[in-house]
């Protein structure tokens, strides 16, 4: 049983880190949501204050402060987000990968509401400023 428990003390970084790597390089396929507007004007996981009109998101998947782009695979639209702020359990647990602002959202066709099938890839911060 010692051997077991190991085994998984070891071998379940090495798992994540290997996840993490592969988004990296060929993003993430899943669903993305529209964030709920009674988030509006509270705090997220990073302390700032959510604003629907910011191009930001929440996922469970990237790290805090990370810049990445997000596809619609419906229409080809893309915008490029900051990730400042975790998913709820509830959605992640529905295979939502990204909860974005209205602003965000918007400029990738979804409606409020709306679930959208995306991509999303880490965007090296070079192309961003």
């Amino acid at each position: 049983m010692n051997r077991i428990f190991l085994f998984i003390l070891l071998i379940a970084p090495l798992s994540l880190f290997a996840q993490k790597a592969d988004t990296k390089k060929e993003g993430l396929k899943g669903i993305g949501s529209f964030y709920a507007t009674r988030f509006n004007g509270r705090p997220t996981a990073t302390g700032e204050i959510f604003e629907h009109s910011n191009l930001t998101a929440a996922s469970n998947s990237f790290k805090f402060h990370s810049w990445v782009r997000v596809t619609n695979l419906q229409n080809n639209k893309s915008v490029i987000v900051r990730i400042n702020d975790r998913m709820a359990v509830k959605s992640a647990n529905k295979g939502r990968i990204v909860d974005l602002t209205k602003a965000a959202a918007q400029k990738l066709g979804v409606g409020i509401g709306g679930l959208i099938k995306v991509l999303v890839e880490i965007v090296p911060k070079e192309e961003i400023f």
